[in-house]
């Protein structure tokens, strides 16, 4: 199946508001069950000795990439809790990964379903609370540490077929 590059629609309709403009949860009961899978990635920057830190496992913490990594895993699961109107979902795999940077690291995470709707809220909130864990163990020795690039890089699934970002 051809991937979908990042376009948006012309007429684009924000599918959590009904036609009243009331905030409501989207009814996802008519929907195909299919194998929806999401990558999300971001990013947390910080100074040269906290990236050292990090990269050695000396960190007064311990392991600040294992614990951030299930942290991770545990926000994939319990992200409908956090986003108002995010559905329940039965999780089937989360998988997180880190990526070591000069003076960064670089989470991926990718969440997958079988059910009638997506999982890129999943794969987004697994990003941050990854790169908040960083930030919550490593702020005593640098509170100056910057989150950015937060995105989904792909979905695969649904209705709408598979999509990927551009560029």
């Amino acid at each position: 199946m051809p991937s979908k590059k990042n376009t948006a629609p012309e007429a684009a309709q924000l599918s959590h508001f009904d036609a009243h403009g009331q905030a409501h949860m989207v009814d996802v009961g008519h929907k195909a069950v299919t194998h929806r899978i999401a990558r999300a990635s971001g990013r947390i920057v910080m100074q040269p000795a906290t990236y050292a830190l990090i990269a050695s496992g000396n960190a007064k913490k311990g392991d600040v990439l294992g614990v951030a990594k299930i942290a991770a895993i545990m926000a994939a699961k319990r992200t409908s809790e956090l986003i108002p109107l995010c559905h329940p979902l039965a999780i089937t795999r989360v998988t997180v990964d880190f990526e070591l940077a000069a003076d960064s690291v670089l989470c991926i995470a990718q969440v997958e379903t079988i059910g009638p709707t997506g999982v890129e809220m999943e794969a987004l909130t697994a990003v941050q609370i990854g790169l908040l864990t960083i930030y919550d163990m490593c702020k005593a020795v640098d509170r100056g540490m910057v989150m950015s690039e937060i995105k989904v890089l792909e979905k695969q699934g649904g209705k709408s077929g598979d999509w990927l970002a551009g560029g």
